[in-house]
């Protein structure tokens, strides 16, 4: 029986905190849903940082290790530490966790790209940080930066820590980058696929741009690759269970959606791994254990990393 990878984003950089009051924000927040999350059922656990204060976006090592020894030392599970930070971030300052803390899987997005989330200002007029505010109006304005040079540097400064990468796809030039670096030999076999649908400036949340996301990629990578959907926001179930009823994995977490339901908020990273993990039952499929992960992914295991 086929066992399907469930990925949990636990706080991101994409939402504010005045968005929902369930957004993991200290380090206590974020490692205990962690474990949360994957007591539910994720074997892989992406992580960012906030600033404990206002609930910025933060590559701070330091917070990092405040919950990744407690996440490790409580649970089994797979981790992934972010190099996308935030938009605001130069790439020095986004890489630090995955260098410092050398995590078995580290995500990396594969083009430069329009990031915009000013189009939330609508939802969420009455902000409580004095940051929410431009951080999200800017962003019209704003490009996410990852140049070829950006994406060999982070790849090349990670090369003997043995950290596989999370390749984050949010168009089909992604793929081909994906490719291009593949080619150089600068990632390796298997890949971590994630594709990234429904954020403003890349590819949209329909159902034939997940499958044409699909065709490009087994064209292009045939067996070296395993392959995961997030979609933000309301299409977030939606395609999770579109990509695995066509043989992929899927993430969830409030990085990706606030939502539990329509007009529901969710109220932990772990409901929505649970609805995840009753789409997958229900379509007679199991869900990985880290363990499973691991294999799949040919990591170098939790206790080959440096916190």
């Amino acid at each position: 029986m086929r066992k399907v990878i469930v990925t949990c984003a636990v706080t991101g950089s994409i939402h504010t905190p005045s968005m929902s009051p369930y957004i993991p924000i200290t380090p206590k927040e974020i490692a205990a849903a962690s474990i949360e999350a994957h007591a539910a059922g994720a074997s892989i656990i992406h992580l960012h940082a906030r600033d404990p204060k206002d609930g910025r976006p933060s590559q701070d090592v330091e917070l990092f290790r405040q919950f990744l020894p407690e996440i490790k030392n409580a649970c089994d599970v797979v981790i992934n530490l972010t190099t996308g930070g935030a938009s605001t971030m130069s790439v020095l300052e986004r890489l630090q966790p995955a260098l410092q803390m050398k995590p078995e899987v580290a995500s990396l997005n594969m083009g430069s790209m329009n990031f915009g989330l000013y189009e939330m200002l609508g939802r969420y007029p009455n902000l409580k940080h004095d940051w929410e505010r431009p951080y999200l109006e800017e962003s019209d304005d704003r490009v996410f930066k990852n140049t070829f040079k950006d994406i060999a540097y982070i790849l090349e400064s990670c090369s003997d820590n043995g950290t596989r990468f999370e390749i984050e796809c949010y168009d089909i030039g992604h793929l081909y980058t994906a490719a291009h670096f593949l080619d150089r030999g600068l990632i390796k076999a298997p890949m971590m696929i994630q594709s990234v649908f429904g954020i403003r400036g890349g590819i949209g949340a329909d159902v034939e741009d997940l499958m044409h996301m699909k065709r490009t990629a087994d064209r292009l990578f045939g067996e070296d690759y395993v392959w995961s959907v997030l979609g933000t926001g309301r299409s977030q179930m939606p395609l999770a269970a579109a990509a695995i009823v066509v043989g992929g994995n899927a993430r969830v977490g409030l990085e990706d959606s606030l939502w539990d339901g329509p007009g529901k908020l969710a109220e932990s990273n772990a409901a929505q791994v649970k609805r995840l993990v009753s789409i997958i039952k229900a379509l007679s499929l199991e869900v990985a254990t880290p363990a499973d992960a691991r294999a799949a992914l040919k990591l170098k295991g939790k206790d080959n990393v440096a916190f």
